[in-house]
């Protein structure tokens, strides 16, 4: 499948549902494509770590809008992402497919301590994420004209943006409960 769909879909889906998307956090071990997405927004300050979880730990609270992680999925991290974010912040993180219900209804459930709305989305390469929001819904607070003003993509723009949220009934029986939008 096309790699740049998968960047372009983590990146663009939190930074054009956040209402100002100038500090942003990723978490990974290889962030280049992930940078270069966030890049495209002018005004935003990207900062880069590891997939460590001490070097999440040392920074500082209440500074990022947006939280783009590719680290693994555990209390421990999601306490220290939640201290890291805003107020209003918004995650994104990698998460099992939609098919391992216990384990991610266990991950949820974790988010959910923390995080108003969480919602998986599908990324368009056969993957989902999961977006985790303290304040805004990824459909019903997308900014139109950042996500239409964005040059260059290949894959993401305001229409596939809601469309990605779209579960089957099947999903959305399994986790009733769990998804919190």
């Amino acid at each position: 499948m096309r790699d740049f769909i998968y960047a372009e879909m983590m990146v663009h889906v939190p930074m054009c549902t956040s209402k100002e998307a100038k500090d942003v956090l990723i978490i990974s071990d290889n962030a280049q494509k992930l940078s270069q997405e966030a890049a495209r927004h002018g005004e935003a300050n990207v900062k880069v770590v590891g997939c460590s979880l001490n070097e999440v730990s040392s920074l500082d609270d209440d500074n990022y809008d947006v939280v783009i992680s590719e680290m693994g999925n555990d209390a421990a991290l999601f306490s220290h992402l939640n201290r890291v974010l805003k107020k209003d912040g918004l995650l994104v993180t990698k998460h099992p497919s939609l098919e391992s219900v216990e384990e991610n209804k266990s991950l949820m459930s974790m988010l959910g301590k923390f995080f108003k709305i969480i919602m998986p989305y599908n990324i368009g390469d056969g993957t989902t994420a999961l977006l985790a929001s303290k304040e805004y819904h990824p459909t019903a607070d997308i900014n139109l004209q950042r996500a239409d003003m964005i040059d260059g993509l290949s894959y993401y723009n305001s229409d596939i943006h809601p469309a990605a949220f779209a579960m089957g009934n099947y999903i959305r029986k399994e986790y009733l409960g769990i998804i919190k939008n």
